[in-house]
């Protein structure tokens, strides 16, 4: 799966795979994070969606 780019201007990830792209982890410590509640994802069905700008803002500090 890939990025998408949302009509209301969210940009979302899709699957553990990209989200770990985008962190620059492994798929098996993405997968790990997630199912540990360790990262700002969300399970859709089957999959893991992740919002870009709370993934960074997670990994800078900016989170709340």
């Amino acid at each position: 799966m890939t990025a998408v780019s949302e009509p209301s201007g969210i940009d979302v990830v899709w699957g553990a795979v990209e989200i770990g792209k985008e962190i620059n982890r492994t798929p098996r410590q993405t997968f790990h994070m997630l199912e540990q509640g360790l990262l700002p994802a969300r399970k859709v069905g089957s999959q893991w969606v992740a919002e870009r700008g709370k993934l960074r803002a997670f990994f800078t500090g900016d989170a709340a």
